[in-house]
């Protein structure tokens, strides 16, 4: 594996890094204009930059141990060099001179999980530039900028709480974020309240799923009922009208906004959990967006002492779970769980809290 001495011939010019993110509540609100509650996780992206005097673009993966090259008139990167292409371009669509560059990027955010690698990368890179260019770029816009390049350069089209995410949220408090205006504040969790994140062992792959189905079915909704998105939606009843699978996906979306905007105002740590209790299943019923392994798994979350609440997070079709419990359960209750979800051969993992054999215990960008 090539270090970053190695790879820059000495220190880096600059670096700044990002974390990924795991969203509590609010799932699939956010291309519906609605309401989310992520938080930050442990777990961080890091991008080294230095201006490279060849001419050239190179970007290195430390965790693939893997080069993109490429000129800057040349062909576009693939892989995980797109996302960082996406930024470069964007931020030259600015108005700012990228010079080209030997980019280093190093992570423990692991892939496939529902813990937003991609929007970690996104942001550490656009960190990264704006440190060493010295241009000026908010972190909302910085935030837009990263969701777009992950919508025109790496193909996704996804929303934008990822980003905001990983842009502005900390480990400490939840993050609420209103999808339509991007205002956002910082809400306490719940006293005394321990994240479980649980990776289920089967990746969460987008591309071959049908998310964009379910954002179709969204918009056709919306126009049924004659509003700009489903957050618009005043009197949930009004959803009951549409037909099938129109109505379940409504129902969900509107019913997961008013979880949001409870759970963002306090309440107690029980509360919160039977609100998380009710996403999930609204996930796999209404949605249909989860898998039996994770079904699965927040069962066996729920049934151990201390946890409050479990749900899927992320988009689903395969990812993590999250859970709520008391402090002090949280290590204890996690490894019961996994313990009897892998009895079978799975291959869950522990992602939050960090598992006491370390960050080699992640798979990595």
């Amino acid at each position: 594996m090539v270090t970053s001495d190695s790879f820059f011939g000495g220190a880096p010019e600059v670096n700044a890094s990002a974390p990924g993110r795991v969203n509590l509540l609010g799932e699939h609100t956010d291309y519906n204009d609605g309401y989310m509650l992520p938080v930050a996780t442990p777990q961080r992206t890091t991008v080294a930059l230095s201006r490279s005097n060849d001419g050239h673009f190179v970007f290195y993966s430390s965790t693939l141990d893997a080069n993109v090259t490429f000129a800057p008139d040349g062909s576009a990167p693939s892989g995980f060099g797109s996302y960082i292409e996406g930024c470069i371009r964007l931020v030259e669509a600015e108005g700012v001179n990228v010079p080209p560059l030997r980019v280093w990027v190093s992570t423990d955010v692991p892939v496939g999980s529902g813990l937003s690698s991609s929007a970690a990368l996104e942001v550490a890179t656009l960190r990264a530039l704006r440190q060493m260019l010295g241009f000026e770029l908010d972190d909302v816009k910085l935030a837009r900028i990263a969701q777009r390049a992950e919508i025109e350069f790496a193909r996704v089209n996804c929303g934008i709480m990822d980003q905001m995410a990983s842009s502005l949220a900390d480990e400490s408090n939840m993050l609420f974020i209103d999808a339509r205006t991007l205002e956002h504040r910082l809400a306490p969790l719940p006293p005394d309240a321990e994240i479980i994140v649980i990776d289920s062992g089967i990746a969460r792959k987008l591309a071959g799923s049908k998310y964009n189905e379910r954002r179709a079915e969204c918009e056709e909704a919306s126009r049924k009922l004659g509003v700009q998105a489903l957050r618009d939606v005043a009197d949930p009843q009004a959803v009951e009208s549409l037909p099938e699978p129109l109505r379940r996906r409504a129902r969900h979306v509107v019913q997961e906004n008013l979880r949001v905007l409870e759970a963002a105002n306090g309440v107690s740590l029980e509360r919160f959990g039977e609100l998380m209790d009710a996403s999930h299943f609204s996930l796999r019923d209404d949605y249909e967006v989860s898998i039996p392994e994770l079904d699965e798994l927040c069962a066996l979350l729920r049934a151990q002492e201390g946890v409050v609440g479990a749900r899927l997070t992320g988009a689903g079709f395969g990812g993590a779970c999250v859970a709520l419990c008391k402090a002090g359960f949280a290590q204890g209750a996690a490894e019961a769980a996994l313990k009897e979800y892998n009895k079978n051969g799975r291959q869950g993992r522990l992602l939050i809290p960090v598992p006491h054999e370390g960050k080699e215990n992640n798979e990595s960008v």
